[in-house]
């Protein structure tokens, strides 16, 4: 999901706990900032830090004085053949490449596992909204070729394309049967993604708070913070890319439930929606003396399913029941090219 979502999701559950709506009553918003920023914190940790000192076995760098899509092929079919020759996991960085302070040279990547070759086209030049500039689409016309010594699959739906700010990494994961697993941003989604780390980070800031304010603080501060970081990771597992869930007892990531994309827009506005009720329903139910009473199903039939309804109904009317089908990427794709758009 978005950052944003994440980010609601987390203040959300940080509101079912009573001392973080009477910490608030009380001017001390502290528990819905932590729920907040655990929410969206394990997304931060991977764009923003972790992935600038992941290691890379091969680096990929285009010369923007001379960009030469055979360099390109070359370095991938020998970072497959790495992986291939000495039976392990090998992580290939695709750099961008930079020609001035707003342009960028776009090039993509395609695997063509009945030839055995991995083919580069150099596209058009973009600008940092990835615009391209008009008269660069054809300066490129070639797509390079090179052998590859494996079949590189690709499980999931991402395009391999390099445009704008930081180029993806990509893990090439040797399988029993001597293909090659592609796995698109390996560094994501890795440790930062498990409910032992979010519990451990609960056990740091709730000793902090042990020493600071005594064992109450403590044990708030653990159940906020390993709660609202949990629903990040839980989240995660309703898409496609999955988390490591139980790091370091696990090692890979445990595949999601394949229901939606991170970048759906109707998945994100409904969970954004739910939590807005869910905060406004733990600050009316911790309120003494209201003077007009609801129950949860009331609210819930009020803001969320008789509006649905009415939408949906809207919607068929308008669309007449069409299949209107949406571009999507994956769960990484999305995320990707969301981080690259925030800069």
């Amino acid at each position: 999901m978005k950052g944003f979502t994440h980010f609601m999701s987390g203040v959300a559950v940080a509101s079912f706990g009573p001392w973080a709506i009477e910490a608030a009553q009380n001017g001390n918003p502290i528990f819905f900032v932590l729920g907040g920023a655990c929410g969206i914190l394990p997304d931060t940790v991977d764009f923003k830090f972790y992935r600038f000192f992941y290691n890379h076995d091969v680096y990929v760098e285009p010369d923007p004085k001379a960009p030469d899509p055979q360099y390109v092929a070359n370095e991938i079919a020998r970072a497959i053949a790495l992986a291939v020759d000495e039976k392990r996991y090998v992580n290939l960085k695709l750099s961008s490449v930079r020609l001035g302070a707003d342009f960028w040279q776009q090039y993509s990547v395609k695997f063509d596992n009945e030839k055995l070759e991995v083919l580069v086209k150099f596209g058009a030049v973009v600008n940092t909204g990835q615009v391209p500039v008009e008269g660069t689409e054809n300066r490129y016309p070639a797509v390079a070729r090179a052998k590859i010594k494996a079949k590189v699959i690709q499980t999931y739906d991402a395009a391999l394309k390099v445009d704008i700010f930081d180029g993806p990494t990509i893990g090439l994961k040797p399988l029993p049967n001597g293909n090659l697993d592609l796995e698109f941003l390996p560094w994501h989604r890795e440790w930062s993604h498990s409910l032992t780390v979010g519990a451990f980070l609960g056990v740091l800031v709730g000793a902090v708070a042990f020493f600071a304010s005594g064992w109450t603080a403590a044990w708030q501060c653990f159940v906020t913070i390993a709660a609202c970081y949990g629903v990040h990771v839980v989240e995660d597992q309703l898409g496609h890319m999955g988390s490591n869930i139980f790091y370091p007892i696990t090692k890979l990531r445990t595949p999601g439930l394949h229901w939606m994309h991170s970048g759906d827009g109707m998945p994100n506005f409904l969970t954004v929606w739910i939590s807005c009720l869910l905060i406004f329903w733990n600050l009316y139910r911790f309120q003494p003396a209201m003077t007009y009473h609801f129950s949860f199903v009331h609210l819930m039939m009020v803001g969320l399913v008789i509006p649905g309804l009415a939408f949906a109904a809207l919607r068929w009317l308008l669309t007449r029941g069409q299949n209107i089908k949406v571009a999507k990427g994956d769960d990484a794709d999305d995320e990707w090219n969301e981080s690259k758009a925030a800069g």
